[in-house]
């Protein structure tokens, strides 16, 4: 009974957010679901993971991933490929530094003082250093890591995105970041897309364009780092291929900076359902947080977490202050 029960407070979950985000293209409407924030959404599937568990495990993963990818996609036509690729290639010395550097401090730390195991350390340190769970399962095959060491570094990473969503905007507007520093902060800091994403919109216009396309740019890093990773591990026959939704992102800014410039109302219409599907994905993902989830994750694996996003998140806030 209580599972019943759960299963029809999930569905109207959807229907009332879905709702709300919707509603507001309808003349009259635009300000329903103006409550209706990344942040808050993500909090409401926390909420009701943690309540009521999961009563729809695999529809709940799939539409979280499809949904995201989706969402991202749409985000390309409300961009432009010139000023995306400024904000792109800006610090790109600093990305590499930062992306190899968390690799080789999240080793020293979390096998040298940490003692969590070889695998799961630099799993959790490839999420950290690239796009979170993106990189994780790139990166797990070429290690040979065992489902258990994928689970637990996924998890670790999980938890420290949905905290990452609540604290980062307040954490900006209180240091009176721009909106291209607190992109760029969000996009190096901040683990997984979605995230990435959602803290970009919570903050402003710009601040998530910027975080979309540093982020994803960053995305590509997976290529190079698997590759380190074959050669590091002694690894052969492992290959890895770039995310397609990414390349599809790239294809939307070109269509919108090429063919829709002419009628720019298509681009910002897609844009904008775009980002009210990011918002309804972020009760998917928050959904997926359950009881089982925080249980896998270890006291030293979530420690090796939280030490290694505190660095990367202090010193790439301290460079973008100074340089950005």
């Amino acid at each position: 009974m209580i599972r019943l029960y759960a299963k029809w407070l999930y569905v109207a979950n959807l229907v009332i957010i879905g709702t709300g985000l919707f509603i507001g293209f309808i003349p009259g409407f635009e300000s329903v679901g103006a409550w209706l924030t990344p942040p808050f959404v993500l909090f409401l599937g926390l909420l009701f993971a943690l309540l009521c568990g999961q009563p729809f495990p695999a529809f709940n993963k799939k539409c979280s991933k499809m949904l995201l990818q989706y969402s991202v996609v749409g985000l390309g036509f409300g961009m432009n490929v010139h000023s995306s690729l400024a904000s792109g290639s800006e610090g790109m010395l600093f990305t590499i530094v930062s992306v190899f550097g968390t690799l080789a401090v999240g080793w020293l730390i979390g096998r040298r003082l940490l003692g969590v195991d070889r695998n799961t350390s630099y799993l959790i340190s490839a999420g950290t250093a690239i796009c979170g769970g993106s990189a994780i399962a790139a990166v797990a095959p070429v290690i040979k890591a065992r489902d258990e060491e994928a689970s637990v570094a996924l998890g670790t990473v999980f938890i420290l995105n949905a905290v990452a969503l609540f604290i980062f905007p307040s954490i900006g507007h209180l240091l009176s970041m721009s909106e291209t520093q607190f992109g760029t902060w969000a996009a190096i800091a901040i683990h997984d897309t979605s995230s990435v994403v959602g803290a970009g919109a919570a903050y402003g216009e710009q601040a998530l364009e910027v975080a979309t396309t540093i982020k994803l740019t960053r995305a590509l890093w997976i290529i190079p780092v698997a590759l380190f990773t074959s050669v590091l591990f002694k690894s052969k026959g492992k290959g890895v291929s770039v995310p397609l939704f990414i390349v599809f992102f790239v294809v939307a800014m070109l269509v919108n900076t090429y063919l829709l410039d002419s009628v720019p109302c298509v681009g910002q219409t897609i844009n904008a359902v775009a980002r009210k599907s990011l918002t309804l994905t972020m009760f998917f993902i928050g959904a997926s947080l359950s009881k089982d989830v925080l249980k896998s994750v270890g006291l030293k694996s979530l420690t090796l977490g939280v030490i290694l996003w505190a660095i990367i998140s202090i010193v790439s806030l301290l460079y973008i202050m100074w340089a950005v």
